[in-house]
């Protein structure tokens, strides 16, 4: 897509990610900061019930309260909110939304879309309805790219099977995109983050290095089209197989990275992850963007986030940013074996004041 500049009235290429001061995920508030602003809004446990670590209420398990009805919520900041409807079936909402990612107006839709439907897929759900939520610079950028942007997005929510009905918009100081999803799952085939036990392989769907090609894209207008591919793939497939093998924990691995995510599912299953480095997949060309210096901060944010409760081993500081790597639109990380992608390590019993552990 291009526009015309006012000056020289030549066609010149617009560069979205230009407009941005992040990119995709990676804009993401520092994962410390945001448990920090959330810490307050957690409800008191039920009289008469406590929750251990790793526990959490069980489908049919009745703690007293409204509260009873939220199978997930904030405690352990889960993919998606899950809500039991009382008719066998229980209803997933989730919100996602980035300023841009990629320099193409419909490639950024579509693969905020199907970050955004990952949410439900993580918890085993299958989406039924998106709203569009839309931030727009409407006197720098052309309304026709906006609508590119939402032309991307409905693409991928009719692979999805999955219905768009309107939304929101504001003018804003930088683009922003993504869409709140709401979709259904069953409460007695959940997938949760704090549902992680020892013995179990840990299994990942998408490889790794999407924020480093994302920021070199950003930094030099350079295009990787297999990155593309891989963050506008839809993450339904990877969450059918996981309940098929009968899997009941998960996360998606988006701007915290992979370490952020699996410690966040490690400390809220009362568990240690242990993963083999060599055996996570990382996209071509990333290792070399990464030495070339293509790093972003969510990334070095992530790193620093986790590096109290990590045991790197022998890994060097470029291997552990590959690992917390931010990314946008990633695989799913499954607590279990999934036919067809790589296992990356397993979950073993807690090892005091360590929750990631690299071999």
């Amino acid at each position: 897509m291009k526009t015309v500049g006012p000056a020289t009235g030549s066609a010149a290429p617009v560069r979205l990610t230009s407009y941005a001061r992040g990119g995709g995920c990676a804009c993401k508030i520092p994962p410390g900061e945001l448990e920090a602003m959330v810490a307050g809004l957690l409800p008191p446990p039920s009289p008469g019930k406590t929750l251990g670590p790793g526990q959490a209420p069980t489908p049919g398990q009745t703690l007293g309260g409204d509260e009873d009805r939220l199978l997930v919520g904030l405690d352990d900041g889960d993919d998606a909110a899950v809500v039991r409807t009382g008719d066998g079936t229980a209803v997933v909402s989730t919100a996602d939304f980035f300023t841009p990612v990629v320099d193409d107006a419909r490639d950024w839709g579509r693969i905020a879309a199907a970050n955004a439907l990952s949410d439900v897929y993580a918890m085993g759900g299958r989406p039924l309805v998106g709203l569009n939520l839309l931030g727009w610079p409407r006197d720098v950028l052309p309304a026709e790219l906006a609508g590119e942007v939402l032309a991307g997005a409905l693409d991928i929510a009719r692979a999805a099977g999955c219905l768009v009905g309107g939304g929101h918009s504001i003018d804003s100081p930088e683009p922003l995109y993504g869409m709140a999803v709401t979709g259904l799952v069953d409460p007695d085939r959940l997938l949760r983050n704090d549902a992680g036990r020892p013995g179990v392989p840990l299994t990942l769907t998408k490889p790794l290095g999407i924020g480093i090609l994302n920021n070199r894209h950003k930094r030099t207008g350079e295009v990787f089209a297999h990155a593309v591919a891989v963050m506008a793939a839809l993450n339904d497939k990877a969450s059918a197989a996981a309940l098929e093998a009968g899997a009941v924990c998960a996360t998606d691995v988006t701007g915290f990275g992979l370490l952020g995510h699996l410690h966040k599912l490690a400390r809220a299953s009362g568990v240690t992850a242990v993963v083999d480095a060599a055996a996570v997949p990382v996209l071509d060309g990333a290792r070399e963007s990464l030495r070339a210096g293509y790093v972003s901060g969510g990334t070095r944010r992530n790193l620093d986030w986790v590096r109290p409760h990590l045991d790197a081993g022998r890994a060097g500081e470029d291997q552990l940013q590959v690992l917390a790597d931010a990314q946008t639109s990633g695989g799913l990380l499954v607590a279990g074996e999934i036919p067809g992608h790589p296992v990356i390590g397993e979950l073993v019993p807690a090892v005091a004041g360590t929750t990631l552990v690299i071999r």
